[in-house]
């Protein structure tokens, strides 16, 4: 009898089945970080986010710049596609949330290519703002083996994103700890009374979060010089702003890439919470 009624409460009709709706002021522009790995399943890296915030009544957008180049050239692709955006479906500002490269190609665009107007905020989520040890570390290897491996990457950056020549090593160069703290963070100050928030990341070693076994080792060097971090980006590097809070998920997880079942709704709660964050607060 007990089993019978557990099964009928299951079945009950929820007057409101569906997600809640999540209406912000401004629609969302999300800008994805370096490379195309997430672009080789979906049509961009972070339009499953795009999708899930879409399902809450969002009004989101979630465009593809060239994966591999430095910061100067995929800014200016992201002011061209805002203001292509903006005009197209008249609207007067967006609010970016931008992952990973993405935070940093917008704080030049911010601070130097007059956008502000057109931006409502930016939220960026495991964004290297004092760069990463990862970046070093690509740079130390070989450079017979780095300059074959870039050949081979730019070579694919221009397939599949002909419209801008890629720079996989220029990129990289960029997102070094010594090039990030003593030249972009000097001469890319943030706007004054312009809203900046932040999310960062921690699994893997020091903390109680699984990893995919194939960037452990990443996770690990980046520990031993920076503290924990989602394998590419530390906790400490990714905080600039409002510092929102640290998220369990890796940084493939966090654009849905090799999510396990474990995983799908800590990915679910905090891109619904990047959207009730910005509602709440008025953007």
């Amino acid at each position: 009898m007990a089993e019978t009624r557990a099964l009928l409460k299951r079945l009950q009709l929820k007057e409101f089945p569906q997600c809640d709706i999540i209406q912000t002021k401004y629609p969302v522009f999300l800008c994805h970080g370096f490379g195309a790995i997430g672009s080789l399943v979906k049509p961009s890296p972070l339009h499953d986010p795009c999708m899930l915030m879409r399902e809450h009544g969002t009004v989101a957008v979630a465009p593809n710049v060239v994966p591999y180049a430095p910061i100067e050239i995929r800014a200016k692709n992201w002011v061209r596609l805002i203001n292509t955006f903006c005009d197209t479906y008249r609207f007067e500002k967006v609010n970016v949330v931008a992952h990973s490269m993405g935070g940093l190609d917008m704080r030049h665009a911010l601070s130097h290519l007059g956008i502000a107007n057109k931006v409502a905020s930016l939220t960026t989520v495991a964004t290297p703002h004092h760069g990463t040890f990862l970046a070093d570390l690509i740079l130390k290897t070989p450079e017979i083996i780095t300059e074959k491996l870039s050949d081979i990457v730019d070579w694919f950056g221009d397939s599949v994103y002909p419209r801008e020549k890629s720079e996989v090593l220029s990129s990289v160069e960029q997102l070094c700890r010594g090039y990030i703290q003593n030249e972009f963070n000097i001469n890319t100050p943030n706007l004054e009374g312009f809203p900046y928030f932040s999310y960062s990341a921690a699994v893997g070693k020091g903390t109680a979060y699984s990893l995919n076994p194939v960037f452990l080792f990443q996770n690990v060097q980046i520990y031993g010089q920076e503290g924990v971090n989602d394998s590419f980006v530390s906790v400490e590097s990714a905080k600039w702003g409002e510092h929102l809070g640290t998220i369990p998920l890796s940084h493939m997880n966090q654009i849905n890439v090799q999510v396990s079942k474990e995983n799908k709704p800590r990915y679910y709660e905090f891109w619904t919470g990047v959207i009730k964050g910005l509602k709440n607060g008025g953007f």
